[in-house]
């Protein structure tokens, strides 16, 4: 993932609710309750580069942001809305966080019509990649659909045929 899962959107879709106070900090399992998922959710989200925790104490302990928990409801959404898995959740927040990063850059007074030209591609590019993620589950979402209702009249044919 070229980005930062640290660029501070939680992502279109993303209810806005505060899980902690701006400036607040917590620990990882006042996070992890707040967030609605397991310590061990957390742990393994930031192995996989889904989040980083905004600081850590001295003593190696994890704090996190109302920030940190916004992108955790993002992963969140992201499994149980489009059912992505963790692979295509990190691709989709990598190509989040380059757009914060491309809006950030075009608003730049320092930045030159040419580059706000190619960031403006670039950015074109980055949500055609996530257009096709969504269409892909989509049409996997369709095939089962196709494939239940082929099921479902099977079904009512057999016991339309056991009625008769």
């Amino acid at each position: 993932m070229n980005a930062s899962p640290r660029s501070g959107t939680a992502g279109p879709g993303s209810t806005g609710q505060a899980l902690a106070e701006p400036g607040e900090l917590l620990g990882i399992g006042a996070a992890a309750a707040r967030a609605g998922v397991s310590e061990r959710a957390l742990r393994y989200y930031q192995q996989l580069g889904l989040i980083v925790p905004c600081c850590t104490t001295p003593g190696g302990l994890r704090r996190y942001s109302a920030e940190d928990l916004a992108r955790v409801s993002r992963i969140r959404e992201l499994q149980t809305l489009l059912g992505l898995n963790l692979d295509e959740i990190s691709v989709v927040l990598g190509n989040e966080d380059r757009l914060a990063e491309i809006r950030r850059a075009y608003k730049d007074e320092a930045t030159s019509d040419e580059e706000r030209l190619r960031l403006s591609r670039e950015c074109l590019t980055l949500l055609e990649n996530l257009r096709g993620t969504v269409e892909a589950k989509r049409e996997g979402l369709e095939k089962f659909l196709a494939d239940l209702e082929t099921r479902i009249g099977r079904i009512r044919d057999f016991l339309a045929m056991q009625t008769r």
